[in-house]
This record gives C-alpha cells, sequence and structure tokens, in this order.
C-alpha cells in the first residue's frame, strides 16, 4: 500500500417516496470486496456464499458514528455495542484488509472518549484504520485533538492513497459550516481533489469517504453537503465511484451513473427516516431491538465483477432490511421537554431554538437551555456576542445583548438550526 498524502491547499436530490424505497435500515458498519476494480458489499456471515467462489482482490469494512461518551436512553451503553461490532468484525473469515471510520468517533471531543475509542477500535484484525472527521469529533477546538491523533503533519485533514489497484480518497466536510447550510468541502479542499485525481486513469476504481452525505438526502434536516455537486463532477471520468458516508446513522443506497452511494449506520444509536420524526436525533426504540438497528457493513472486490459488493447486518446477525422491519415501528425520537421555560430563555428542543425570534430589552440577559439528547454550540452569525461553549444535555449559556438590532444566530454544530434575538 503506498499513501501519497497531499498537504498541499487545494443536487441532486431523491422524492420522499423514492427514498423510502431504497432506504433500509442496517448497523454499525459495512463489509466491502473490490472485484474487478468495483467494490459490492456482503453480509458478514454470507461471504463465501455471496462470493460464490470469486477470490476477492479486497475486503475493507466501515464502521460509522459511534459516538463514544453518549449515555441517553437511545442507548445508555455505546461502548458495548461498539466492542460487538469489532467482535462480529474478527469474526469474518476473512479479516478486513483495512477499516473506514466515517466520523463521529466521540460524543464530545474529549480526551478520555477518544482514548476509549482508540483502545476498542485498536482491538479490529486489520492493517489499517482510517479515520475522517464528524462534526462531533471537532468541538470546541477546531479539530487539532483529531487532528493530533489521526492525521498528524496533515493540516486540513484530508488525504488519499491506494490499496490494491484502488484509489481512496478521504474528505472533510464538518468544518466551518455555514448558518443555515448543509455540509461543506470548500474550495481549498476543492482544488486538491482536482490535483489528486489528474494523474488517475479513468479505470481506476475510486472509493471516496466522508462523514456527511455527498448527495441531498434530506436538506432541512441538514444531510447533504452544500458543493458536492462539484467534487462529483470530477469524479465522473472514473468507470467505479463508491461514496460512503455516516451521519445519518441509517442506511440509503443509490446509484447514479457509475457512482454508488452508501451511507452506513451508527454503533451508537438510529435516528428516523426523513419525515418521519419532527427532528434527527437519537431514536428510541425498546432494549432488546436496539441490536436490530446496529450493525457493521463490508465490501469486496473480486476480480472480474464491475460493482464493489456492500453489505450490512445488524448486531444481532440479521440482515439490514430485517433490522428495518423490526425499527419502522414503535419507534420514538428522543426528546426532553420538561415544563415550560423561564423569561429570557431560549429553549433547544428537537433541534430547534424555540422561540425562534426572541424579543428583548437592552441589558437583558439572553439564555439558551439544551433540553436535546445531543450538544448545541450557540454561535452568532454576525459575531456580536461570543459563542457558547458546546452545551451537553441540561446545561445552559448565559449573554447580555445591549445594542439595539437584530443579533442572528445559529448552531455551529447543526447549521440548519437558526434563530434570532431582536433588541428594543
Amino acid at each position: 500500500m503506498h499513501d501519497h498524502d497531499d498537504h498541499s491547499p487545494s443536487p441532486d436530490g431523491v422524492d420522499r417516496r423514492g427514498f423510502l424505497r431504497c432506504m433500509a435500515w442496517a448497523g454499525t458498519g459495512v463489509i466491502w470486496g473490490v472485484s474487478g476494480g468495483v467494490p459490492r458489499a456482503f453480509a458478514l456471515d454470507a461471504i463465501p456464499r455471496d462470493l460464490a467462489g470469486a477470490a476477492p482482490s479486497l475486503l475493507f469494512a466501515q464502521v460509522s458514528d459511534s459516538h463514544i461518551g453518549f449515555s441517553k436512553g437511545a442507548n445508555p451503553d455505546v461502548t458495548g455495542t461498539l466492542q460487538l461490532a469489532v467482535d462480529r468484525l474478527n469474526a469474518l473469515p476473512t479479516p478486513p484488509a483495512l477499516v473506514l471510520h466515517t466520523g463521529d468517533i466521540t460524543q464530545l471531543s474529549k480526551d478520555a472518549e477518544f482514548d476509549t475509542a482508540d483502545q476498542l477500535l485498536g482491538g479490529i484484525k486489520t492493517g489499517r484504520i482510517c479515520y475522517v472527521p464528524g462534526e462531533h469529533d471537532v468541538l470546541g477546538d477546531n479539530g487539532q485533538q483529531y487532528l493530533r491523533r489521526y492525521r498528524a503533519g496533515a493540516p486540513n485533514g484530508w488525504y488519499a492513497f491506494d490499496h490494491s489497484g484502488v484509489h481512496f480518497i478521504g474528505l472533510v466536510n464538518v468544518m466551518d459550516l455555514k448558518p443555515g447550510g448543509l455540509g461543506n468541502l470548500g474550495a481549498e479542499q476543492l482544488a486538491w481533489l482536482a490535483r489528486d485525481l489528474r494523474s488517475l486513469k479513468a479505470s481506476t476504481p475510486v472509493v471516496v469517504f466522508a462523514h456527511i452525505p455527498l448527495w441531498t438526502v434530506y436538506p432541512e434536516w441538514g444531510w447533504g453537503t452544500d458543493d458536492a455537486a462539484q467534487a462529483l463532477a470530477l469524479l465522473k471520468r472514473f468507470g467505479s465511484v463508491t461514496v460512503l458516508n455516516g451521519h445519518i446513522h441509517q442506511v440509503m443506497q443509490k446509484v447514479e451513473g457509475n457512482v454508488q452511494f452508501h451511507t452506513a449506520f451508527s454503533t451508537a444509536f438510529p435516528q428516523p427516516a426523513p419525515g418521519t420524526a419532527p427532528s434527527p436525533g437519537p431514536l428510541t426504540v425498546e432494549p432488546g431491538r436496539l441490536h436490530q438497528v446496529l450493525g457493521v457493513t463490508s465490501v469486496t472486490s473480486v476480480p472480474g465483477r464491475h460493482a464493489l459488493a456492500i453489505v450490512d447486518q445488524t448486531l444481532d446477525g440479521a440482515h439490514a432490511m430485517a433490522g428495518a422491519m423490526a425499527a419502522e415501528h414503535g419507534a420514538a425520537p428522543a426528546t426532553r421537554r420538561e415544563g415550560a421555560l423561564p423569561p429570557g430563555t431560549i429553549g433547544i428542543d428537537n433541534f430547534q431554538f424555540a422561540p425562534k425570534v426572541a424579543t428583548a430589552k437592552a441589558g437583558t440577559a439572553i439564555t439558551w437551555l439544551n433540553r436535546d439528547d445531543v450538544p448545541h454550540r450557540v454561535v452568532s452569525t454576525d459575531g456580536s456576542f461570543a459563542p457558547s461553549p458546546v452545551l451537553d444535555t441540561g446545561q445552559s449559556h448565559t449573554v447580555v445583548l445591549k445594542a439595539a438590532g437584530e443579533h442572528p444566530y445559529f448552531c455551529s454544530l447543526h447549521p440548519t438550526m437558526t434563530g434570532k434575538v431582536i433588541v428594543r
């Protein structure tokens, strides 16, 4: 395997019916195989049968959204479910050559959370683990701890390498998120991507992995990347492109030309399908059914076949669609909403600020109280007040606004969340 990391600068959509038709619940990872330069996915317990005697040139796994440090009702033991995912990968008849982790390793970017994740993931029998950050991995320090741990010497975090004839590209789309926007790659990264691809033959199979989906899954919840179309345009000339993402905690697949899109489940907790709940966020199911909506993904390349084979399997050993049927009914998104808010307080719940527009007299204290099961961070759009720290469940932040006028703000972790304080 040859790494050639380059640290130099550098709409599509689907209707609701189409989304529900192609979405399937799975689990915490994917096993992939590359055959004839094209990835395919396989169920963990069906690889020998699905390969039908064809030897893969490459077998690798995807793990996503471990959220180590999360301890709410949707899953009070995310360490345990990540360990189960590791155990399932280690039980494969053929160990994966490498593992791709597509972000949200931790819940709050804390040292202890990264340490725990490193200890568990380090137990996977594989030659290499490759990471890209999720928004939960870059809290507070703009991703500096993540970069020190996983991308030392790469100040921007994106990189590329070759393995078994496949070109892998790790992209970063969780930094510098804009108010009301989706994930973002940025001009520098897009320029780097163009340079990285320039020397490759069109026959080279390409695997791109990033945290937020590179196609517009559900913009109302921030499930997409603003400038992904520019990246995908650079990839159109290749005969086999596989795009792997996390973030939405459920499996969804789409094929567009020679590009195969695939999102993976979380090892921590499921999220609702778009439009089936007021907001994204941890989805609570009965404890006995949790392992039916978490799992692993594998990818296999088999010589002579055109596409990589991708298969998702839940932690309880069932196939993805079985998990989908089990999770589809009776689940509810986590919500806190505990009583009325005191005057001058803006609640954060169900990925919304309430009230979205607040009014106050000059010099009045304004407090944001997080009642969600996920962290949020309040940031002024125009810099009129200092950003809040990362607010976990039950935590609050207070500012005093003295200047009359409108003071817009947003959540820097979930930029589709916006609000405004009008000071009179």
